[in-house]
């Protein structure tokens, strides 16, 4: 587990998630040409309420690369 610390909307906070996780968001956030914290900012506005910040990463980087590997899922 990894804990990184992030400021969103001026708030900061800290989000653990295993080490795949952050390289998946990074090549993620690359793919799309925003910063990591843009990213995670889209994904913490976006995100359902009863998923916690951590949560709500993975899910999303699941999701990402789960639509791309077979585009008919998605």
């Amino acid at each position: 587990m990894n804990k990184r610390s992030i400021t969103i909307d001026g708030h900061r906070t800290s989000v653990s998630l295993e080490e795949p996780f952050w390289s998946a968001l990074s090549e993620i956030a690359d793919a799309r040409g925003i910063s990591l914290a843009g990213l995670i900012r889209e994904i913490d506005r976006d995100r359902d309420s009863a998923l916690n910040l951590s949560a709500a990463l993975r899910v999303h980087a699941l999701a990402w690369f789960r639509e791309r590997a077979d585009p008919a899922t998605g």
